[in-house]
């Protein structure tokens, strides 16, 4: 019998080759003061175009939201003719590809921002308990700068150009990053989101950046172009939840009725998310397993099998098995990745794991 990966998709604002979708994962192969992807970019993607979607890696659509050195924009016209290349060699193989618009907040360092900028965040909240990749190595957090109102205004607007730049660049839609401990889980949370302004302070205050970020986005280049991952009770980047269930069940609410072109969500934590909020989307919804281990063939497959998703993401499998829904259908052993080579460097690691020949 054929395995519900391989099915085609024909959902209500989304159809896709298959069930399969490649995750977004950072690579830190941009020019790293221009932010423009690397010529190898375009060759990464396309390898992989068989995925029914692949996500791209973050993006950030803000200078300050970049979270690490190599990591790309898409806000200037360089960046934007880059990723004009990269979508083109995805589309030239029948793939279809969002950008991931990611703003990572206080998840940076001066040393990685413009002119050793201070990260910004919901609040003056600093993580304590763990270091940030920077050019000069492993190094502490530092305490980041809250934001004003006005300025995450010009956030929200940010991520609506960034979303108008990656149509430009050809991409067949964008997925907001809401997951992971980055800025707009950061306004989400209770422990990261000390703020009195109408961004914090109550259920509803907590969630306006989300939704005004999807919304503007959505505004800008229409709801079936848009997605939004999200992974509620991560503890990932210090983040801490009092109550995901009703927070996410809120948030839900509050986007299921803009027809959205699907909801990504990790399961990760107590919570589960899944099982909860597939009755309460309406729409597309993808699911997402992040552990330790990269996850299987058949955890996607008894994903969609339960009806706890219509498509499933695979992330590290995807690095070291470019033709990964050819192996899933013949059953063929997957490649190993290293681990050593994901983060920054050229070809090795990245473009080079071999495909199935024959």
């Amino acid at each position: 019998m054929t395995s519900q990966l391989l099915l085609p998709y024909d959902g209500p604002r989304l159809a896709l080759r298959n069930r399969i979708a490649m995750a977004p994962m950072t690579r830190n192969r941009a020019d790293d003061a221009t932010g423009v992807p690397s010529p190898l970019t375009a060759e990464y993607y396309a390898q992989r175009a068989t995925a029914g979607l692949i996500v791209s890696e973050g993006i950030w659509p803000d200078a300050l939201g970049k979270g690490e050195p190599g990591v790309p924009g898409l806000v200037t016209d360089a960046q934007v003719a880059a990723w004009r290349e990269v979508t083109g060699a995805v589309h030239a193989e029948g793939g279809t590809i969002f950008a991931q618009l990611w703003h990572v907040g206080r998840m940076s360092h001066p040393r990685t921002l413009p002119g050793g900028a201070t990260p910004v965040a919901p609040s003056a909240v600093r993580i304590e308990s763990e270091t940030i990749r920077t050019n000069e190595g492993k190094v502490a957090h530092v305490t980041p700068r809250a934001l004003t109102t006005a300025e995450v205004e010009a956030v929200v607007a940010a991520f609506a150009g960034a979303a108008r730049n990656a149509v430009r660049a050809g991409f067949d839609g964008v997925e907001v990053h809401g997951a992971n401990g980055y800025l707009i889980q950061q306004f989400l949370a209770e422990n990261t989101n000390r703020r009195t302004d109408r961004y914090g302070g109550s259920l509803a205050g907590r969630l306006r950046f989300a939704v005004d970020v999807v919304e503007a986005v959505a505004a800008e280049v229409g709801p079936e172009r848009v997605g939004l991952r999200v992974s509620p009770d991560n503890p990932e980047n210090e983040i801490a939840e009092v109550d995901p269930q009703g927070a996410y069940r809120a948030l839900v609410a509050a986007l299921d009725p803009l027809g959205l072109a699907y909801l990504h969500v990790i399961e990760r934590g107590e919570y589960g998310a899944l099982a909860d909020l597939r009755p309460r989307w309406s729409g597309t919804l993808i699911g997402n397993f992040n552990g330790p281990e990269p996850t299987s063939r058949t955890a996607g497959e008894q994903a969609l099998e339960a009806g706890l998703a219509d498509v499933f993401s695979f992330g590290r499998l995807f690095i070291s098995n470019p033709d990964l829904p050819a192996r899933f259908a013949s059953g063929a052993p997957l490649n190993d990745y290293d681990s050593a080579l994901v983060h920054g460097g050229g070809h090795q690691g990245y473009v080079d794991y071999p495909a199935l020949t024959g």
